[in-house]
């Protein structure tokens, strides 16, 4: 995907992102997957992004970076959560890659993830996503666009149709209060791979 494409709104890039195509190569495998749920957080007005309120610390700084750069993080000291930042330098948004539908290197997600019992529960969810991917802190603040070994391929020229998408509330962001029920979650519609119906 181009610099354009995610240097836009977070809520945009996010519905864009459904139908696309995430790549990691590790160790010349290439490991890949249609991209089926997301995410969008809206910085600094947003009380469930990392980046409320303008925060910046060591963890956040990557969120202001340029749109297209991975930002990883530890959820709970266990699972490294996947987000791409979006819009320009200095607006801290981005986007959480909640699921994913496996398409390349199967096997190998099984042996990252090997208490997955069945396919659909391999990336069912950002913490579960990570993990089958092989992604962790070594990854933040790599470029999506320009890395040989971790982006976004484009899928589709054209963005899903929105009758496709069901649109809900975040998950597991209820400390948020109104933020926490603003329909910012998007997932493509029957498809088994998401991490909740």
């Amino acid at each position: 995907m181009t610099r354009a494409f995610y240097r836009r709104d977070p809520v945009t890039v996010a519905r864009e992102l459904l139908g696309q195509r995430l790549v990691h190569i590790v160790d010349g495998q290439r490991i890949a997957g249609i991209i089926v749920e997301t995410e969008a957080y809206l910085g600094v007005q947003d009380r469930a992004a990392h980046s409320f309120g303008g925060r910046r610390t060591a963890r956040t700084a990557t969120m202001y970076a340029d749109g297209g750069t991975a930002y990883v993080f530890l959820n709970y000291g266990i699972h490294h959560l996947l987000n791409i930042v979006t819009d320009g330098v200095e607006v801290p948004t981005a986007v959480l890659l909640r699921a994913i539908e496996p398409t390349e290197g199967v096997p190998t997600m099984y042996r990252y993830r090997p208490a997955a019992r069945r396919e659909t529960g391999l990336c069912s969810g950002p913490g579960k996503l990570g993990a089958a991917f092989a992604i962790d802190r070594t990854h933040d603040g790599m470029d999506l666009v320009t890395s040989p070994a971790l982006f976004v391929e484009r899928v589709r020229k054209k963005p899903l149709p929105k009758k496709s998408i069901v649109v809900s509330r975040r998950i597991g962001v209820d400390y948020a209060g109104a933020w926490a029920v603003k329909p910012l979650r998007f997932h493509l519609s029957g498809n088994p791979h998401v991490s909740r119906q």
